[in-house]
């Protein structure tokens, strides 16, 4: 193969194939593949937000810590019955929400685990309860693995779950539970979960009914670059096949494994060795080999500042929320935090301006 063929057929937003992302990954400069790939970000702009970062404010909740999945990267999850267990009650929900709005935001994220008892009834439940009392606060909830477990122990399909969990509340959908959407892989870190297949299904259905969502990667643990980059092309596929009024990934969000006190590390010696360099070489060619994904979200707070900032002349062109409350990473190691000024700060250092934005990525004026 050809680097310079490589570089072209990229810069003309061509579809690699797996061969072709594998050579480039492993043969390509650094250099090389951040030009290529902040190039291609500047073509998904317009010319007036092409220097434009977005940013947000919202807030995790998890919504249980029991969860059947048992995943050997989360030392967040609790199996049923533990001492510990929880649920977050409504008012609680309440008392979060007010905080969040306090400092300017208006998006909760809601997840958690894979509980055995909590069905679709409860969840449409939760959300028009919380829609009652904040009906301006948005919806970002759950995720693939959850629509899967709430159809399969409420006995309806994906599409049902989704169309009802909407209209009682749900506006956007999460690409939680990704992971590497490669079962040989699955089968070891998230066995608990849903299938690679599965987890694409529900974007189908989610992209079918015009549902904003996100695409996600967790890497560097037992995943080789070829199930690093089979999995851009199985997200690439499911965004080529959406209808031609839905959005279908509105971003794609890449972060490396967290090791600390994770079963991965502690039983079977996996540690989180993605350096810097690694990461933006990932980075930047998710941007090539997905030309077809508009937004791509650098993950600060799992590799921090500087490498965050390097990110966004590698194909990044947003940076993501100041993560109020994340609980599942940062129990795992992620230390880095920012706050609404130091947020800005770190892309306006970087040389691009920070737009504040909602959940559709559609920049909007700050209240």
């Amino acid at each position: 193969m050809n680097l310079n063929i490589l570089y072209k057929k990229a810069l003309n937003q061509e579809f690699l194939t797996i061969d072709e992302g594998l050579f480039l990954y492993e043969n390509a400069p650094t250099s090389d593949l951040l030009f290529t790939g902040n190039e291609i970000r500047k073509k998904k702009q317009t010319e007036k937000n092409r220097n434009k970062v977005g940013w947000i404010i919202d807030r995790n909740v998890n919504i249980t810590n029991v969860c059947i999945a048992q995943c050997e990267f989360c030392n967040f999850y609790r199996k049923p019955g533990a001492s510990d267990v929880y649920i977050t009650t409504l008012e609680e929900y309440d008392e979060k929400i007010k905080v969040l709005k306090k400092l300017g935001g208006n998006q909760l994220l809601m997840q958690g685990g894979l509980h055995p008892k909590l069905d679709l009834e409860w969840y449409k439940k939760l959300f028009s309860d919380i829609k009652k009392i904040h009906p301006d606060i948005k919806l970002h909830a759950l995720g693939p693995a959850e629509i899967h477990h709430i159809a399969r122990i409420s006995k309806t399909t994906y599409k049902d779950v989704l169309i009802q969990l909407t209209e009682a509340g749900l506006d956007s959908l999460p690409g939680a539970g990704a992971e590497i959407l490669v079962d040989r892989v699955r089968k070891t870190v998230s066995r608990g979960k849903c299938t690679a297949q599965q987890w694409l299904d529900v974007m189908h259905e989610a992209h079918k009914l015009n549902i904003v969502t996100s695409a996600t990667m967790m890497f560097g643990h037992i995943e080789t670059h070829r199930e690093r980059i089979e999995h851009f092309v199985k997200l690439r596929e499911v965004q080529a096949e959406k209808p031609e009024n839905s959005e279908g990934f509105t971003t794609f969000i890449p972060w490396p494994f967290q090791d600390e006190g994770t079963e991965l590390n502690e039983k079977s010696g996996i540690e989180n060795t993605v350096t810097a360099d690694e990461y933006i070489r990932t980075f930047a060619l998710a941007r090539i080999m997905m030309p077809n994904i508009k937004n791509m979200q650098a993950s600060w707070l799992t590799v921090g500042k500087t490498t965050g900032q390097i990110s966004l002349h590698a194909g990044a062109n947003d940076f993501g929320s100041i993560m109020i409350e994340e609980n599942v990473v940062s129990v795992a190691g992620a230390d880095h935090s920012f706050n609404a000024k130091q947020i800005q700060e770190a892309i306006s250092e970087a040389g691009f301006i920070p737009a504040y934005r909602n959940q559709a990525y559609e920049y909007i004026e700050q209240a």
